[in-house]
């Protein structure tokens, strides 16, 4: 069992029936993050090129074939982060360097699949919302994600040239403590073991084939 494998309860997640305050039990003081804003960039780059570190295995024979890359983590680094408000409301001008780790695979002369890590770096600018003055700082993150279909390897400088596609959501957060109605503690069933049942389908045959008999006309 599971919340989701046929487990129903009053106090387990899942669609809401009838009155929705049923139930209702307390006020809870949770700590989450709050996203005041959050907006997303999709481009892509081409030409790009992209530094190899840390190869594996560490020696390489050159040149290398390019086979694929993409993202090693869904979290981008911020840097270089300028929040300009603007005097009429309380959106900003956000600026903000992202980095994204990507891993990149390839092959290289003697056959040998190899792989290795490398930046692909943006540049935002972009216009956001940004809560008032407050004790507590709010943060700007990047969700992020890269693939590269394409890419060939530049002998003269060691790096790929890559061309990607790119999807970063930018995000202006704040650890907070919010106040949220709730219904109790949640009911936790036990666990479905996995098992695959190597007799599964024989024990279901009928003894003797269908259709086997004669009949009279």
């Amino acid at each position: 069992m599971s919340f989701f494998s046929n487990y129903s309860s009053d106090h387990c997640p899942g669609p809401m029936t009838g009155n929705p305050l049923n139930g209702l039990c307390e006020k809870v003081c949770i700590q989450a993050e709050k996203i005041f804003d959050a907006g997303i960039v999709q481009t892509r780059l081409e030409n790009y090129s992209v530094a190899l570190n840390d190869p594996t295995p560490a020696d390489p024979t050159y040149p290398l074939t390019f086979v694929s890359a993409r993202s090693a983590t869904g979290a981008g680094t911020v840097s270089g982060l300028s929040v300009e408000r603007r005097a009429d409301s309380n959106c900003a001008r956000v600026q903000a360097t992202i980095g994204i780790p990507v891993e990149i695979v390839y092959v290289d002369a003697a056959g040998r699949e190899g792989k290795a890590t490398g930046i692909v770096t943006l540049n935002e600018d972009v216009l956001m919302y940004v809560p008032p003055a407050s004790v507590m700082p709010f943060t700007v993150t990047a969700a992020v994600s890269c693939v590269s279909p394409e890419g060939t390897f530049d002998a003269a400088s060691g790096a790929f040239i890559l061309s990607a596609c790119i999807t970063c959501i930018l995000k202006v957060a704040m650890r907070v403590e919010l106040l949220v109605p709730s219904y109790g503690y949640c009911a936790i069933p036990p666990a479905q073991e996995y098992s695959q049942e190597v007799c599964s389908g024989f024990f279901e045959l009928p003894l003797y084939p269908q259709g086997g008999t004669c009949q009279k006309k």
